[in-house]
């Protein structure tokens, strides 16, 4: 990480990636990609959609285009906002280290610069470790580190002990701390509870109108 994206001054060309399930997409995540954005200067943020969650290989999860189809209804309007099908093009599991490889490829072959910055939850730090080529993911790209409450806050003196001289590589958000939970919502549309003000209103309708959560039987 340079010393500019410490400062949060503007780094032309740096692209924050944030991927998950999305299903649905919901405040939280729009919230903390633009706190990554306005924090580290960022030129803008793409949102990807995982074809095939390797740790959520034994639950259902909503189809690949109506994700994607309710991340596009969530950017809708910010121009720094973004939406990528590269993982759902994918056959097999979604590596981040594959997303990530592949993405700083086609920027420098395109010319541009490939700096990535990567960005996930406090949450997703604890298991950082078990994914694929975790030391691999930290030299392809800065990780960008948001709270979430219920669980302890990041630490670069972790990071450091998992992974030396590569603790320079995380750069801790200091918020929001916004408890949302995907989870939730989808029991919530599945009990025909509004989930206004917790998605953006055209991702609530969209839901409302393909039923998405409607299923008894659907994963939680």
């Amino acid at each position: 990480m340079t010393a500019d994206m410490r400062r949060g001054s503007p780094v032309h060309g740096a692209l924050g990636i944030l991927g998950g399930t999305f299903d649905p997409i919901h405040i939280a995540h729009l919230a903390v990609a633009q706190e990554a954005r306005e924090t580290l200067g960022l030129e803008g943020v793409l949102f990807i959609p995982a074809g095939l969650p390797p740790h959520k290989l034994d639950r259902t999860i909503t189809p690949g285009e109506d994700r994607l189809a309710m991340i596009r209804l969530a950017i809708d309007g910010n121009p720094a906002f973004a939406a990528s099908r590269i993982e759902l093009d994918r056959d097999g599991p979604s590596y981040t280290v594959d997303t990530l490889a592949a993405l700083r490829d086609e920027r420098s072959a395109a010319g541009k610069n490939p700096d990535l910055v990567l960005i996930l939850s406090a949450e997703a730090l604890i298991d950082f470790a078990s994914w694929r080529e975790p030391r691999r993911v930290l030299e392809l790209a800065t990780l960008a580190v948001a709270p979430r409450d219920g669980f302890p806050d990041a630490t670069r003196a972790s990071i450091g002990r998992d992974f030396p001289g590569l603790a320079d590589r995380v750069f801790l958000l200091e918020g929001p701390r916004l408890r949302v939970s995907a989870s939730e919502l989808r029991a919530r549309a599945r009990a025909r509870r509004s989930l206004r003000y917790l998605v953006p209103d055209a991702v609530a309708s969209y839901i409302d109108d393909h039923a998405l959560y409607a299923d008894p039987r659907r994963t939680p």
